[in-house]
């Protein structure tokens, strides 16, 4: 990121599928969700190199007591709406009840370890835990709570869709749009958070032209065509096979694998061990054994894949090497394998049907 990278310009991106609603927090409807970073914000901001940081974006501090009860955030004065209203505790409490009560489900179980909120003032709010609460996230995710303005929504329906332009306090405000087809969201000069520490070297393009494309194949055509400026792959196939058109060779289109740090998780088989057929970890390891990763990754993804071999792959918290027997030493016992038997092997899958 560079902190002084220079404003203005426009950028055009794509989106696959519609939208019938800017409304991004309810069940219902198909939502404009691309510039829900830019319209609307929360009271922290998280930190894309640790997981288990935020800085304050709209709470200008954080306060947790040493036996973690409760957490109470402090609004900055200068935060407002785009209507110039601020934003104040009241905002917090509503959205916080809201979201609660009519947002979309997860947000029901996001909150479930809240007790209650306070106002302290106007610019103050405390969230209270559930006594023995041991989820030592909550205030993390506290601090990834939407403020949404309650003078706006008071006299509308949160739990309907709208396209109605929406009132947030980003640094985009949405100037145009054609319902499932485009929308255009233009930078605000006056968005009070544009100095703050946070933001600097993000939010630079004067103007982001969204357009919606049918499906991803759609939007690869129209990407060849040049009808946009920036696109994330995310097929194999396409990756090896497609950008192979005039602009790239030209040197006009550049196309790169960026490495990230962003942990993976987990993609693999899970065995229902309740089922009996999967119950003797022979078969699960046969089944393993029978499943031909190289002829897959090679035939039918372009040798763009690789094993993942840690629940916590591609993080700090994956191993890496070989381990070494003497770590365990006094801690396990002999033997630690299986001598291998051919013959009984070969039986087990038949045998378990």
């Amino acid at each position: 990121m560079n902190p002084t990278a220079p404003k203005g310009g426009e950028v055009k991106l794509s989106a696959v599928g519609t939208f019938d609603s800017f409304n991004p927090y309810i069940i219902k409807g198909n939502p404009f969700t691309m510039g829900k970073g830019g319209i609307f914000e929360t009271l922290m901001t998280p930190t894309y190199d640790d997981p288990t940081s935020e800085y304050g974006l709209i709470a200008e501090s954080i306060e947790i007591p040493p036996d973690r009860s409760w957490v109470a955030f402090t609004l900055r004065p200068q935060a407002r709406w785009h209507d110039g209203v601020p934003i104040t505790a009241d905002d917090v409490l509503w959205s916080f009840e809201t979201l609660r009560q009519m947002g979309k489900p997860l947000y029901r179980l996001y909150y479930a370890d809240v007790a209650r909120v306070e106002r302290e003032g106007e610019q103050r709010v405390r969230f209270v835990f559930k006594p023995g609460v041991a989820n030592r996230e909550l205030p993390i995710i506290l601090g990834q709570l939407p403020v949404l303005p309650r003078h706006y929504w008071e006299t509308r329906a949160f739990d309907q869709t709208t396209l109605d332009i929406p009132l947030g306090s980003g640094p985009y405000r949405i100037e145009r749009f054609e319902a499932g087809r485009h929308v255009v969201l233009r930078r605000d000069p006056t968005y009070w958070g544009r100095d703050l520490p946070v933001n600097k070297g993000l939010y630079n393009f004067d103007v982001v032209h969204i357009d919606y494309y049918r499906d991803s194949t759609v939007a690869l055509e129209a990407f060849r065509a040049g009808a946009y400026d920036y696109r994330i792959e995310n097929s194999a196939k396409a990756w090896a096979t497609a950008y192979t058109f005039p602009a790239v060779t030209a040197g006009q289109v550049i196309y790169k694998e960026i490495p990230h740090q962003r942990p993976q998780g987990m993609q693999a088989f899970a065995f229902n061990t309740r089922r009996p057929l999967f119950q003797d970890a022979r078969v699960r390891q046969a089944l393993a054994y029978a499943f031909d990763f190289e002829w897959i990754n090679k035939n039918l993804f372009y040798g763009q894949y690789r094993r993942s071999a840690s629940y916590f792959a591609n993080s700090e918290l994956a191993a890496h090497g070989l381990p070494d027997a003497k770590r365990f030493q006094g801690k396990s016992s002999p033997p630690l394998t299986s001598p291998l038997q051919p013959m009984d092997q070969a039986t087990i899958v038949p045998t378990c049907g």
